[in-house]
Order: structure tokens, then C-alpha cells, then sequence
């Protein structure tokens, strides 16, 4: 019988406990000695490189229960079981090696391993915080989550289906970002409450729920999508919100790149709308995306999970800004970017 204490006992981030799961389990053979190293950054799981003989690599994810952050947080490990029911439609609906291949998959001790993006390699949000924006990277960013939400549509019932439950969006994502920020910023709390029930009724496309630089690796020029945790069937206009988020914030930020990042913003805009063509709901994404761009701006300032570059003068410029718009939010996605700018 499986226990929590079982559950508990393994830690990957623990080498020899590592090795001998991987060992007991035959997934590597009992005299092979891989290398390994913790993969630091993220604050939902635990993350370890494992470099085997002859060129194979695997990342392995454990989901935590309790979340790496200053506020308490929580959320159920079986989430990284949701990724890897991700990981195998992504595959299918993304372009093509823009998605890690699932490796195999671990039940009571809640964890999975997929592929490792070979090196050398970059990390998007790296990148940007160094000044470095290329628009065939930001065309590309657009293209991969347009390509995602289009695709889907052509399999609505069965994506549907798959990914109904939305527990882990709600806990990672609305939670934390949304309702927990209604009770800092209690000027925007109408906005933030009805933004939130807008996005628990909205149904009508394959949600990422955590479309980040942070989550996009860069080898030979081309994106790699991670991190699918919160991967659910629901608003796309919360993807689209939560990528521009992090152009604006950057913006914000390094101040001599300010027009590079605004560019990039409509080019990200422009290049999406292209990627998902004519689909049903297109005409009622644009106003989605602005108010989940208002809302994660706010978010990622007040609420559980704030963005560590940006610094306390920085986190009050940015909620400021956004409660100012707030009294006449915009209606179009270039008009939300300049104004954002101004505000600043």
C-alpha cells in the first residue's frame, strides 16, 4: 500500500536517493552512474538534470506540495501527473520538436521525466533581462501559442474532455495572481473578482497557464516549451495576458530598451493573430487578452508571486499604472501597450 510517507521519502534533489530510485526502478542499469544536477528556479517543483552515457539526457520533475515562495502556498502534487497528459497532446498540436518528449512517468512518488533540451541552450527570459530581443524569437513565442490554440480547435470535444478539471489553474494561477491580489489592492478588487469569474466561464481552447520566457528554452535558434502543470481546457485570453505581462514588465524595467520591448509587444500581438486565423472565438480574444494583461500586470506585482527584477519603488510604479487604466481600460491590445508605456 502506497503512503504518503512513502511519497515523501524520495527526494531527487538528494543524489544517492536519486540513483537508487532510478536503479530499483530499472530505469537505469544497477552499475550506471549518471551525472546530475538540480535545476534551480522554479518554486513548484523539484527539478534535476540526469545525464546518462552516450548522449541521453532526462529532466525529472517532483512536484512540491508546498510551494518555494515567502507566502504560504500550496497545491497538490498529483499536478505533474497533469503535465505529462500535456506533454503528450502538446506534442501532437505544437510545432514540431517544440515540445520535450515524455519519458516515463511515476505515480506515487510524483514525479515524471521527459527529455532534455540538448545543449548548448538559452533560457528566453534570460535573454530579455539582458537586453536581448529578437523578433524572431517573439514571432516565434506568438506563433507557438497561436499554433496551440488553433489546433485545438479541431479537437475541442476530446481536449475538452482531457482537461476539464481545472483545480490546478485555480490554486497556481487564479488564486495567487487574481484573488489573492483583489485582497492587497482592494481599488482593483471589482475588476480582479469579475475577471476571475470571466475566466472560470470561459471555455473554448487549450490553455497553457504558464506561457513565460521563463518556461521557453532556445537551441539553435528555435523554442522549446516547458512547464505544463496547469494545462487546462479554458480562456486563452490568460496566456495571452500572461506572455505580454512579462514584455511589458521588461519594458518597464530596463529602461534604454524601453522601445524594443513595446515593439515587440505588437509584434508578439500582430504574429499571433495571424497564427490562429479565422477560429470562432477569435473575434472576443483581443478584450480577453487586455483585461488578463491588466490583471497579471497587477498580479505579478501585488500578488503571491511577484517578479523578483522589479523593485519595490518598480512593483509600486507598475500597480500604479495599472489603476490608473483601470478607470478606462482599452478595447485593443497596441492601445493597452502605449498607454501601459505612458502610464509609466
Amino acid at each position: 500500500m502506497t503512503t504518503d510517507r512513502s511519497r515523501d521519502e524520495l527526494d531527487i534533489e538528494q543524489r544517492d536517493a536519486l540513483l537508487d530510485y532510478l536503479r530499483r526502478s530499472g530505469r537505469i542499469e544497477p552499475d550506471e552512474s549518471p551525472r546530475t544536477e538540480v535545476l534551480r528556479g522554479g518554486v513548484s517543483n523539484r527539478t534535476v538534470l540526469v545525464e546518462r552515457d552516450h548522449g541521453v539526457a532526462w529532466v525529472l520533475k517532483q512536484a512540491l506540495g508546498k510551494l518555494r515562495v515567502e507566502v504560504d502556498w500550496f497545491s497538490d502534487p498529483a499536478r505533474v501527473h497533469r503535465e505529462a497528459t500535456g506533454l503528450l497532446w502538446l506534442e501532437r498540436l505544437a510545432p514540431p520538436g517544440a515540445i520535450t518528449p515524455l519519458v516515463f512517468e511515476d505515480h506515487e512518488h510524483h514525479l515524471i521525466a521527459m527529455q532534455a533540451v540538448p545543449k548548448p541552450h538559452d533560457n528566453y527570459k534570460t535573454l530579455l533581462l539582458a537586453g536581448r530581443v529578437e523578433m524572431s524569437h517573439v514571432e516565434q513565442f506568438a506563433t507557438l501559442l497561436g499554433t496551440i490554440h488553433r489546433a485545438a480547435e479541431a479537437q475541442r470535444d476530446a481536449i475538452a474532455g482531457a482537461f476539464d478539471d481545472r483545480t490546478f489553474f485555480e490554486s497556481l494561477r487564479l488564486e495567487p495572481y487574481y484573488t489573492y491580489t483583489a485582497t492587497q489592492v482592494p481599488e482593483a478588487a471589482a475588476f480582479i473578482d469579475t475577471l476571475a469569474a470571466d475566466t472560470r466561464a470561459g471555455r473554448f481552447t487549450l490553455v497553457h497557464g504558464d506561457y513565460s520566457p521563463k518556461n521557453v528554452l532556445i537551441h539553435h535558434d528555435r523554442l522549446v516549451l516547458l512547464d505544463h502543470e496547469v494545462i487546462h481546457y479554458g480562456d486563452g485570453g490568460f496566456d495571452l495576458g500572461f506572455s505580454l505581462t512579462h514584455y511589458l514588465s521588461k519594458a518597464h524595467h530596463l529602461v534604454d530598451r524601453r522601445d524594443t520591448f513595446v515593439t515587440a509587444a505588437l509584434r508578439y500581438w500582430e504574429t499571433y493573430v495571424a497564427a490562429i486565423g479565422d477560429v470562432p472565438w477569435a473575434r472576443k480574444i483581443e478584450s480577453r487578452a487586455v483585461r488578463h494583461t491588466l490583471g497579471c500586470l497587477l498580479g505579478r506585482v501585488s500578488g503571491r508571486s511577484k517578479l523578483e527584477y522589479l523593485a519595490a519603488a518598480e512593483r509600486d510604479r507598475q500597480r500604479d499604472a495599472v489603476l490608473r487604466m483601470l478607470a478606462d481600460v482599452p478595447d485593443h491590445v497596441p492601445e493597452l501597450v502605449h498607454r501601459f508605456v505612458a502610464e509609466l
